[in-house]
């Protein structure tokens, strides 16, 4: 096989204009407009609006490249686009060979005949998406939500890239991935996929290849299984003339994979290479984990379970919603995308959610789940839309489909597909304009074609005809006791934290609770006089029209009037904390009845108040903090009442917990009120009561100065788990001044802050005002007379960061100083 890559500089240009520039493939308009200082940075203030017009053009790209003779003796001959974002027609020396209209396909074009010796041209003319969704839509009306650029469900395209309710409306275009010119001689192959059969200690590897032969010479197909230390376990060699050949190989001993937190991650290769006349003329290779991955659905005493099963292990999922990294997706890199995952990882998650209103991520985001542990709940790209099933249409998501499939299903981190997001409850709830045709149409995509395409190419895989339902058919897919949920009173319905209580969801694959990002990425928009949460800038990078209401409403219910702009973001991000804290923690409690708890929403795209745990910049808000404590394998809560609490301690090892349970009820001084001590055993995968504490002698009297405090102890002595809750909102409780003091050591690989307070202090928050760090605690409570040490490890960015510098920006305060 001979490949020649056609990435790199191109000549590009808008439509009409005479002026040719050197963009990047792969790439994007916006990203090379920005190189060139032709548009203002689209995130800052409020340049989105002068931004998005430059969607509305068509633009060119174009380049010359090489072709030898020894190309053109090749067999066949492609030109292969890994992704063209969206509408765009393909020309080779002024011969149009292919025009596109989905971003989600790939297209390999045959262009023997049309190359020729020596210098070729290509060009590609990107159409503008805006004046076609425009069209079609003032064609044929179709319903999406309304925070995005109307008619966005016709075009194959990211549909947040039109604007999301977190998301600006900012469709860019370009040749996103990668492109190059193939030629195979002889044969070629087509397809290679990897099956598993488990048995005890055995597993049974089933490798069907698929190839093409263009020639009657003799073919001989090598395949090798490599074990995680890169030995080779077992080779075949097949000279049969099929095109369609089954390889079979038995592990014995196989070294499984498990989400993190269950085990380890390790990784089987296996390659299969064509030789013809001693010539090795195609390869392929695919890195797999051996593993079972079960959806198990039973009838039980509350309706029926789902949840996943991995290796026979019952898992409770425990995770958040991905979204887009960039607006500008040129600007996402493998480096970027390995530090969220890392975050994913260091906060206890052991799923990733691929929401489907964005694009199915690049190869290295699934071969970094399957490096780290994440499992992949995978939607198909449709979402919160009516989808008009044309001819053209469904031809072009057939495809779709179908190279998505065989392009992911190879990886161990892939647990699930799922045909959308939230369209079948919305027909059943949502009040929009529906037809009978279109309904018939949703039937017909997500619960007759998907299912057969991915029966058809990766049956191994289980399929959920959307998020939520409760197996299709429009039956209750919102329903408490069967299947999965979004679940979104507690923001939207205004209803209080307690309010998530009430509800013993299966598998709770949304819901959320918005915040604003640090002070340090608001700077990043705005100019002083913009930082009023009201201001238009301010609400430019607010895409939730009553979000800004809401958190304020919270705030009200729970908080005090914060003091400053300042102190009213890390307010808005404890609330948010503590809101998802709410609801896991129950959920958790609930072991066994509910089963998965994966929040909205992970990341941001650009720099904006939103749902997500960690910013536009990577930077840690409160939540994933929190979710670092809330998501620990072994967990203690408590379940707080007017009148006292109950304390319960969660379990997903399979092995048994054995050590202790400490309380202590104390005044807002920290001085103890009533302490005890409970020995205890909780069996794996289980969640089990310790305790129900009775303070309502205490607390008549004291409610507003009393909190509880609970600690996890293992039988080593080791604090494992813990926590402390009030009686009464924050807002009521009597905070003394903590007079926190921040103490730091410098270990050669680490820092270690010490931080220590005279009363109790509440969301302790360490920080910086120039260094970004991730600690390994922050946001936490601390009582009067103990210390808390948290690290700071020395990544190389901070390298060369002496203790003076670190000290000198280093910021500490609690809720108390926020008033």
């Amino acid at each position: 096989m001979q490949r020649i890559t056609l990435n790199g500089d191109w000549d590009f240009r808008k439509v009409g204009e005479n002026e040719w520039l050197v963009g990047k493939v792969p790439g994007s308009v916006y990203n090379d407009l920005l190189q060139h200082k032709k548009m203002e940075d689209p995130f800052y203030r409020d340049n989105e609006d002068a931004v998005k017009k430059l969607s509305e053009f068509d633009y060119e790209y174009k380049r010359s490249f090489q072709v030898d003779s020894s190309f053109l003796e090749n067999d066949s001959q492609l030109l292969i686009f890994e992704g063209v974002d969206t509408l765009s027609k393909i020309f080779i020396n002024d011969t149009l060979v292919n025009e596109t209209n989905n971003m989600h396909r790939r297209y390999e074009l045959d262009v023997k005949g049309i190359v020729q010796e020596g210098e070729n041209d290509i060009k590609v003319v990107l159409l503008s998406p805006l004046q076609y969704v425009e069209k079609k839509h003032n064609e044929n009306p179709i319903w999406g939500v309304t925070d995005a650029v109307e008619g966005f469900p016709h075009l194959r395209k990211g549909h947040s890239m039109f604007g999301w309710d977190w998301g600006p409306q900012l469709p860019d275009l370009g040749i996103w991935r990668n492109v190059s010119l193939e030629g195979y001689s002889k044969a070629k192959l087509q397809d290679v996929y990897v099956t598993q059969k488990h048995d005890d200690h055995v597993v049974e590897l089933s490798v069907a290849i698929e190839k093409v032969q263009f020639s009657t010479d003799t073919t001989t197909v090598f395949t090798k299984v490599y074990d995680p230390d890169g030995n080779l376990l077992e080779e075949s060699a097949n000279t049969s003339e099929n095109n369609n050949i089954h390889e079979t190989f038995t592990i014995p001993n196989p070294q499984k994979w498990y989400p993190a937190q269950y085990g380890e991650q390790p990784l089987y290769l296996v390659e299969v290479e064509v030789v013809v006349n001693g010539k090795k003329v195609d390869t392929k290779s695919l890195q797999i984990g051996l593993r079972t991955i079960d959806i198990v659905q039973e009838d039980d005493e509350w309706g029926q379970s789902f949840y996943f099963k991995i290796n026979g292990t019952p898992i409770f999922s425990k995770g958040a919603n991905y979204i887009p990294e960039d607006n500008i997706l040129a600007r996402t890199s493998r480096e970027k995308t390995e530090r969220l995952i890392k975050d994913c990882v260091a906060a206890n998650f052991n799923m990733i959610r691929v929401w489907g209103g964005g694009h199915y991520p690049e190869d290295y985001f699934f071969e970094l789940c399957d490096q780290h542990g994440l499992i992949v709940w995978q939607d198909f790209m449709f979402a919160c839309a009516v989808y008009d099933l044309s001819e053209e249409f469904e031809a072009t998501v057939k495809q779709e489909f179908i190279d998505n499939i065989k392009r992911i299903r190879h990886h161990a981190s892939l647990g699930i597909w799922c045909g959308n997001n939230e369209m079948e409850s919305a027909w059943v709830d949502w009040d929009f304009p529906k037809t009978e045709k279109h309904k018939l149409d949703y039937l017909k995509l997500f619960e007759e074609i998907i299912p057969e395409i991915v029966k058809e190419y990766d049956p191994q895989t289980f399929y959920w005809p959307s998020s939520p339902s409760s197996g299709g058919g429009f039956d209750k897919p919102s329903d408490e006791n069967i299947g999965d949920v979004h679940y979104w009173d507690v923001w939207h319905g205004l209803k209080p934290f307690t309010e998530y209580r009430k509800f013993y969801y299966r598998f709770v694959s949304e819901f959320g609770f918005q915040s604003f990002p640090s002070l340090k990425t608001i700077k990043s928009f705005t100019l002083p006089e913009d930082r009023n949460i009201f201001s238009y800038v301010m609400e430019k990078h607010q895409k939730n029209g009553t979000a800004n209401g809401k958190i304020l409403y919270y705030l009200s219910e729970n908080f005090k009037y914060p003091k400053d702009f300042h102190s009213l973001l890390y307010t808005s991000q404890i609330l948010q904390a503590e809101a998802i804290k709410y609801g896991v923690e129950h959920w958790r409690r609930n072991f066994g009845r509910c089963m998965g708890a994966i929040y909205w929403q992970l990341n941001d795209c650009w720099p904006v108040a939103s749902w997500a745990s960690i910013d536009y910049y990577g930077r840690w808000k409160a939540l994933h903090y929190f979710a670092k404590r809330f998501f620990s394998m072994t967990l203690i809560s408590a379940k707080e009442s007017a009148t006292g609490a109950e304390i319960v301690v969660t379990n997903d090892y399979e092995k048994a917990f054995r050590g202790k349970v400490k309380w202590a009820l104390r005044t807002n001084s920290s001085e103890v009120v009533k302490q005890g001590e409970e020995e205890v055993i909780v069996d794996g995968v289980c969640a089990k009561s310790i305790v129900h504490l009775d303070f309502s002698k205490e607390l008549k009297e004291v409610n507003r100065k009393s909190y509880l405090e609970y600690q996890l102890i293992d039988e080593h002595g080791s604090n494992i788990s813990n926590g402390t809750v009030l009686f009464v909102p924050a807002k009521h409780f009597e905070f003394l001044n903590p007079e926190l003091d921040l103490h730091v050591e410098d270990k050669n690989d680490r820092f270690i802050l010490s931080v220590s307070a005279k009363a109790y202090a509440k969301y302790v928050e360490i920080d910086h005002q120039e260094l970004d760090f991730i600690l390994s605690d922050n946001y936490f409570d601390i009582s009067a007379g103990e210390e808390v040490k948290v690290e700071l490890i020395k990544e190389p960015s901070l390298s060369n960061i002496s203790k003076e510098h670190l000290l000198n920006g280093l910021t500490i305060r609690s809720l108390y100083n926020t008033y």
